[in-house]
């Protein structure tokens, strides 16, 4: 098939649709002992069902864990690889995103762009320097009070129009493609109970990244550990030389922490960190809550071991306390894994190319669903889905890039069959 018939589809309602979903609230909740952590991203997941179902997509199916399964079927006679396509349907904790009001600013011109429902919220061309390659593009930003929700449901948006468009269109040759939508991802559960023999995919890509033409591999790989300080509880009136107290512990243990290296304001690129998260406790205990992250995964030890150490030094000071501390794994840096099957990110990279962009191989400093899928046996690195500055008030992104995005899903898929 000549490739540039997929560049030269028009009239997408990848738009249309994410202003749709970004006015569901979705937000997930890390205090929640439910799964999905709220009721409300049903609301969307359901919506999805209904759509698959509509647009005449197979297997649709939404599980008792929240997840949306569907398969698009191949439409040839080679043996292809079942390829799947994921994002997540929550928002972040971080920001409200109930009421989303989506606006459209149509034909950009490196305007700063003020937010209507609280004009002190606004999007600088100064600071937001991805905003130089939008002229002429049509931008869509949150009203000021929100968050936009393009983390992830760009992405879902993407998805979604790229099925309508292969279904459609059966001169589009391709295998079984997969559709797999994900809830809690921002609060790091997203695929604590996703059913891989239900997707039944080969390789996947996420659609999950931001800056129009980048392909990611590598992510850091994370750990949390914990730090329980058992202080000598003593009353107030008659501690002088007897209390040791388990918060003022903590506090110095914090205070002890390097400064000018290992912080999350010192690090860039690839560089580690260890980044207490929570603190909280009483004369008693106190706990201290830590995330440790690396690109490398042997140095997350070291990492632990220098905290570890810090913590030791300053209780040596108070002989009557002892502390407990563990770590637990969270994700791996699924580079580890990718390198393995360097077709995957050949694909995505071509497929970039083919959608009239230069491909941009980067690393995140963060993880997404697609590492733990990796190291769960579905190889999964993460593509552009168009949006900035996530988990704000300034979010936002471009409907040309969304459209990149449709066509990037559309390569890919077109790839694998013709190189199979």
């Amino acid at each position: 098939m000549d490739f540039s018939v997929i560049n030269d589809i028009k009239d997408m309602s990848v738009a249309e649709r994410f202003m749709r979903y970004v006015q569901i609230d979705t937000q997930s909740d890390p205090n929640s002992a439910t799964f999905p952590s709220t009721a409300k991203q049903l609301n969307l997941s359901k919506m999805l069902v209904e759509e698959l179902t509509a647009l005449g997509a197979k297997d649709v199916e939404l599980d008792e864990n929240g997840y949306v399964y569907a398969t698009i079927p191949s439409n040839t006679d080679k043996n292809v690889p079942a390829i799947c396509f994921c994002s997540h349907v929550d928002t972040s904790p971080d920001c409200s995103g109930k009421d989303v009001k989506p606006i459209v600013h149509r034909n950009y011109q490196g305007q700063d762009i003020v937010l209507p429902d609280d004009k002190s919220v606004v999007i600088r061309y100064a600071e937001h320097k991805d905003l130089a390659e939008q002229i002429g593009n049509d931008i869509i930003t949150a009203s000021g009070t929100t968050l936009l929700g393009a983390d992830d449901k760009a992405g879902v948006a993407e998805i979604m129009e790229a099925a309508k468009i292969l279904l459609q269109n059966p001169h589009i040759k391709h295998g079984d493609i997969k559709i797999l939508f994900t809830p809690d991802e921002e609060i790091g559960r997203g695929v604590d109970f996703v059913n891989l023999e239900r997707v039944g995919a080969k390789f996947a890509y996420t659609m999950d990244g931001e800056k129009a033409g980048t392909i990611e591999d590598e992510t850091f790989s994370a750990d949390a550990a914990t730090l329980t300080i058992h202080g000598v509880s003593v009353h107030p009136g008659f501690a002088k030389g007897k209390m040791q107290s388990a918060i003022k512990i903590a506090a110095k243990i914090i205070e002890a922490l390097p400064k000018d290296r290992l912080t999350p304001e010192s690090t860039s690129d690839k560089e580690g960190f260890i980044h207490p998260t929570n603190i909280s406790g009483s004369v008693e205990k106190a706990t201290i809550n830590f995330i440790v992250r690396d690109h490398v995964t042997a140095n997350l030890a070291r990492h632990e071991a220098e905290l570890e150490s810090i913590a030791q030094k300053i209780l040596a000071q108070y002989p009557g306390c002892s502390y407990t501390f563990e770590t637990k794994e969270q994700y791996r840096n699924m580079k580890e894994v990718l390198d393995q099957y360097p077709e995957i990110m050949e694909i995505g990279l071509e497929a970039i190319r083919r959608a009239g962009m230069t491909p941009e191989r980067r690393s995140i400093r963060g993880g997404t669903d697609g590492s733990r899928l990796s190291f769960m046996g579905l190889p999964c690195p993460n593509i552009f889905a168009g949006g900035h500055a996530f988990h704000g008030k300034m979010e936002w992104v471009s409907i040309q890039d969304m459209e990149k995005a449709v066509k990037t899903i559309l390569h890919i898929a077109a790839l694998w069959e013709e190189r199979a």
